[in-house]
């Protein structure tokens, strides 16, 4: 019991910690276009291309250092790397809060680039704690904490807008800075020095990271699953509060309680829909339900010209994260437990390379269809038809792979601590994170 007991509060640590995480995050969306056009004097248009490079710029850090962070977490631990990443954070928001040119946000994003692997360390943190076949229902958890982020952080966010676009950036860096001491205070190592495995530079990076699993073929084929999934992503948080602006005049009050309604229901369809659809249909059968209902939403926003509609398809929208647990419960049974912060390094790179690409892509679809308002080429929905279409693209990918590789029926390799060319670490395993004994069969 006691062993059991520590492990649900790491898990709960865990959560805490993404959920503080995701709260700064989504405390700044509402307030970004206000806080560029301040900067700027530019229009609505103008800000939203900026806004997209600022987003290149944090997604080329990422791209490049996450791989070398989830190999570092496999040879130090997750618990450095993870405090390290919220310090990183702090400065960030800081930054930002004062910022009097655009190029000190650059610089700020540049940081928090190089130091935001927070959500790639917990998710194979979280794949330290718990059995395998357990874990598209934790990773379900993660999606939960993440969503109830941006119930939270977009809500604060566009209230404390109201005093100004700076004001949240600072409480962003105070709950980043909270999140730190209570990391440092609270949070137990999850990988023990058994199972650690030593740095090679030539994993350490976004190409390494992926040829190193190329061992395992189906990883790859769900990598690309996850980069057109990720690369529809972005149109959410790139250009949705420019494009509220631009078709309904949101403020940033109704931009962060629109979104916070988003995060409620992905919250809600991630933490109690994950879990027990993967255990009844399966992963392959969950992750292709949340890309179908990706698809409608996006298709669905694009048209929106009214605010009922746009409400409408968002709810819709919340269905799709079912995709991202399922998914990565597959993809983390694929490899042995000893190289989960390798592949969540991968995982980080591949949404990396969809951020790099993504915002850039929203953004400048969006300021073409909207630079000459009342011509035929206006259409600020745009981004999301394209994105639809990612998503698309997501599906039979993903159908494909599940086709090739059995992906239903194929055995979890995750509970063997040996890859094919390395010698056995020593793995001590930690108690799975219930009360009682486990007697459910893993699903094959």
């Amino acid at each position: 019991m006691q062993a059991a007991t520590r492990s649900r509060l790491t898990l709960i640590c865990i959560l805490i910690t993404i959920l503080l995480d995701m709260i700064g995050v989504g405390i700044i969306v509402p307030v970004l276009p206000e806080l560029l056009e301040e900067l700027t004097g530019g229009s609505v248009a103008e800000a939203a291309v900026i806004g997209g490079y600022l987003v290149f710029v944090y997604a080329v850090m990422q791209f490049v250092f996450s791989p070398v962070l989830g190999n570092l977490s496999d040879r130090f631990g997750r618990r450095p790397v993870l405090l390290a990443s919220l310090m990183g954070l702090t400065f960030d928001y800081l930054m930002m809060a004062i910022a009097p040119f655009v190029w000190y946000i650059f610089i700020s994003r540049i940081v928090a680039g190089i130091a935001g692997a927070a959500l790639a360390t917990a998710t194979a943190y979280m794949a330290d704690i718990t059995p395998p076949h357990k874990r598209t229902h934790r990773f379900g958890l993660i999606g939960a904490a993440f969503g109830l982020g941006f119930i939270i952080g977009p809500v604060i966010g566009g209230e404390l807008g109201e005093f100004g676009p700076r004001v949240p950036f600072f409480a962003a860096a105070g709950l980043a800075f909270a999140n730190f001491l209570f990391g440092l205070l609270v949070l137990p190592e999850s990988l023990p020095k058994t199972r650690r495995r030593k740095f090679d530079i030539r994993r350490a990076n976004p190409l390494g990271a992926v040829l190193a699993l190329k061992k395992y073929p189906s990883v790859l084929w769900l990598l690309g699953v996850l980069f057109f999934f990720q690369l529809s992503a972005q149109a959410l948080p790139t250009v949705f509060s420019y494009f509220t602006v631009e078709v309904f005049n949101f403020t940033s009050s109704t931009i962060g309680r629109t979104l916070g309604a988003f995060g409620l229901g992905f919250a809600i369809s991630q933490a109690l829909l994950a879990g027990p659809m993967s255990r009844g249909l399966g992963e392959p059968a969950v992750a292709m339900i949340g890309l179908l209902a990706a698809i409608t939403a996006f298709a669905g926003v694009a048209f929106a010209n009214e605010v009922f509609y746009l409400y409408l398809f968002i709810m819709v929208g919340t269905v799709s994260g079912l995709a991202p647990p399922a998914i990565n419960g597959v993809l983390s049974r694929q490899v042995p437990d000893n190289s989960q912060g390798e592949l969540q390094g991968a995982v980080n790179a591949a949404s990396s390379l969809a951020t790099m690409l993504g915002p850039l892509a929203a953004t400048q679809i969006f300021s073409y269809y909207t630079s000459s308002p009342g011509t035929r080429d206006y259409f600020p929905g745009a981004p999301f038809i394209a994105a639809s279409a990612s998503v698309v693209a997501a599906l039979l990918l993903f159908a494909f792979t599940a086709w090739r590789f059995e992906l239903g029926r194929r055995p979890s390799i995750a509970d063997n601590p040996q890859a094919p060319e390395m010698p056995p670490p020593g793995q001590v395993r930690i108690a799975p994170l219930e009360d009682e004994p486990d007697n459910d069969p893993p699903r094959n």
